[in-house]
Formats: C-alpha cells, sequence, structure tokens
C-alpha cells in the first residue's frame, strides 16, 4: 500500500525515485509495525505517511546536495534523515535520536534498508554537532526555530549551516533570532498535496559565515 502511494505523490525528477519508493516503503512498514508497540508516529493512513514523512523530507533536496556530511537531529523514526540519504547517496548522514528506544528502531531499519551512507547515535545532536564533521544540522518538527539555534549556536558561529523544517507561520521567530547576530531566513516553500500544509525551509548562518569543510 505504501509502495502505490509513493509513485503516486513523488515527483518525476526526485533522485534514484524507484529505489527511494521500494525502500520508503519498506521503511513506512517497519514503522507500522513497531508502532504496534511503540510510538514513533500518529500517522496511520498511507497516503498521509507517504506525502508528510517522505515526500516532504524529500521535496528540498537540492539544498542538501553539496554537504559532504549531515546531522539529523531528533531523527524520530528517522525523518527527514532517511529519505534524503536514499536520494543522496554521496552524502554522508548521521541520524541523532537521544530516546534510546527510537535510535535502537531507526539502527534496525537503516541495517534493513542497507543505507552505508547513514550512520545512527543516541548522543545528543548538539554534543555531536560540537566538532567540525558536519557541514549542515538539519531538524525536522523538533523545537522553535529560537530554541534549535541555542542549542547548536556554536555550530552556527564555527561557520555551519542549520536547514530547519517549518511550517508556513516562522516570520515572528524568525525576527527573534536575528536580533542575536545570526542570519535567519527562508529560503524555500512548497505546498503538500491534499491540503496538508505549507512547508518552509529556514536556514540559519552565522552573519559572516565561513566554509565549514567536513573531515
Amino acid at each position: 500500500m505504501f509502495e502505490e502511494e509513493l509513485e503516486r505523490v513523488l515527483p518525476p525528477d526526485v533522485p534514484h525515485r524507484a529505489v527511494l519508493i521500494e525502500k520508503a516503503s519498506r521503511h513506512l512498514s517497519l514503522i507500522a509495525d513497531a508502532n504496534q508497540y511503540m510510538n514513533l508516529t500518529r500517522i496511520s493512513n498511507a497516503r498521509d505517511a507517504a506525502v508528510k514523512h517522505v515526500l516532504d523530507s524529500v521535496l528540498p533536496w537540492r539544498f542538501f546536495q553539496q554537504a559532504q556530511r549531515v546531522l539529523d537531529a531528533g531523527t524520530g523514526a528517522g525523518f527527514p534523515g532517511i529519505p534524503l540519504a536514499i536520494v543522496l547517496p554521496e552524502v554522508r548522514f548521521t541520524l541523532s535520536e537521544s530516546i534510546q528506544k527510537k535510535a535502537r528502531f531507526v539502527d534496525s531499519a537503516v541495517e534493513a534498508l542497507d543505507l552505508p551512507n547513514v550512520h545512527v547515535s543516541s548522543d545528543r545532536a548538539e554534543a555531536l554537532a560540537s566538532g567540525k564533521r558536519y557541514n549542515i544540522v538539519t531538524a525536522r518538527a523538533v523545537a522553535p526555530v529560537e530554541r534549535i539555534y541555542e542549542l547548536f549556536s556554536k555550530f552556527v558561529r564555527d561557520g555551519g549551516r542549520l536547514l530547519l523544517f517549518k511550517g508556513p507561520e516562522v516570520s515572528a521567530e524568525l525576527a527573534q533570532l536575528r536580533s542575536k547576530y545570526a542570519e535567519a531566513k527562508v529560503i524555500h516553500t512548497y505546498d503538500l498535496p491534499d491540503g496538508l500544509g505549507a512547508r518552509t525551509l529556514v536556514a540559519i548562518a552565522n552573519h559572516e559565515r565561513k566554509p565549514r569543510t567536513a573531515s
């Protein structure tokens, strides 16, 4: 059921589309099975899962394709990290989830999906980002923009970039953040089908951003 919905909703120009349909379908099936004994997601409808989890994760893929290493903070059941890792196999992804049982689930899903460019960690994302390993830290529906910036301010000051998946009402959050000497702006907007909502991709960087090299 997931495969058919993904075939319907995914755009034709998404990279590795056939692989994404196959592996994302398996990922959603694993989530559905695990959801019987742990709370991974409240979305149970196949169409909504295809749209709100997979499509929402991959629509901004172009903004990640030049990175060497990406940290997905608070990945939950594996979003947006797993779908992005499937369409961008040349980019290394670390999926951070501090809730141990969720981290174990994501790790087992990554193994089942055979994703060699993905590593799962139960360490807190802000601790992982404190080194210089990542070009981008991303997060989806984790916390308000200002809170995320507070957690990753050192990463931003050192030249890293935050790319945050947010809803449409972010203007007030961004105005507060700009007063803290960070450059914050909406770089991409898109609408999900079936009236499931508008989305924005917010970029946050230091005003005098230095290129961040991942090793």
